[in-house]
């Protein structure tokens, strides 16, 4: 017939299967208020100096073997986690510095296009008001010179139609002044004296 094993006040006691359950649970109740009683009486185990020596050796155990682990798997990772960092930083600033620089130069050279660009516009527009204030003064000289020329024309021409009507004026009045002294005297007058005496005249009109 097979047995059950019972702790009792750490002793190892047999107790039949057909037991009644009552009197399992007794004993277990027994066995545990034993077991607790114990406890209490040796007090909190990591201040039990029965056990603190392997206390020791096992923290120093433990102790080592996570530095171990740390040495060996944690830190190796933490240290290219970090360095990977610091370099992917490094990539990072290099980049910024040589977009920096990229943006600068092109800043530079277009506030130099930008300043060529004025200069020349100011250049072709000297040169355009230059070559317009060149071409208004030649047309200025060619129209004054025109003008001189039609006034001389015009000068000429007046001067020959006066001289045409003061030849044609003194001998009209040559001849009427011929045709008067001969109607007054009775006698023809002498063409030479009323030639000089008309011209005495018109010179001093």
């Amino acid at each position: 017939m097979a047995q059950d094993l019972a702790v009792n006040d750490g002793v190892t006691t047999e107790t039949p299967v057909g037991a009644m359950p009552g009197a399992v649970n007794a004993e277990l109740e027994h066995t545990d208020t034993g077991v607790l009683q114990d406890a209490h009486s040796t007090g909190f185990p990591p201040f039990n100096a029965q056990t603190f020596s392997s206390q020791i050796v096992w923290l120093v155990l433990v102790f080592g073997v996570l530095y171990v682990l740390m040495a060996r798997i944690a830190m190796p990772r933490i240290s290219k986690v970090i360095a990977d960092r610091r370099a992917r930083i490094s990539s990072d600033l290099e980049q910024a510095a040589h977009a920096k620089t990229q943006a600068d130069e092109a800043i530079a050279a277009y506030e130099k296009a930008l300043a060529e660009a004025r200069a020349k516009a100011h250049a072709i527009a000297q040169e355009t008001r230059d070559r317009l204030m060149a071409e208004t003064e030649k047309q200025r000289q060619e129209t004054e010179a025109k003008l001189t020329a039609k006034i001389a024309e015009a000068e000429a021409s007046i001067a020959t139609t006066k001289a045409a009507a003061l030849a044609n004026v003194r001998l009209v009045a040559v001849d009427v002044a011929g045709t008067i002294v001969t109607h007054l005297l009775g006698e023809e007058a002498d063409k030479a004296a009323t030639e000089r005496a008309v011209d005495a005249a018109l010179k001093r009109s």
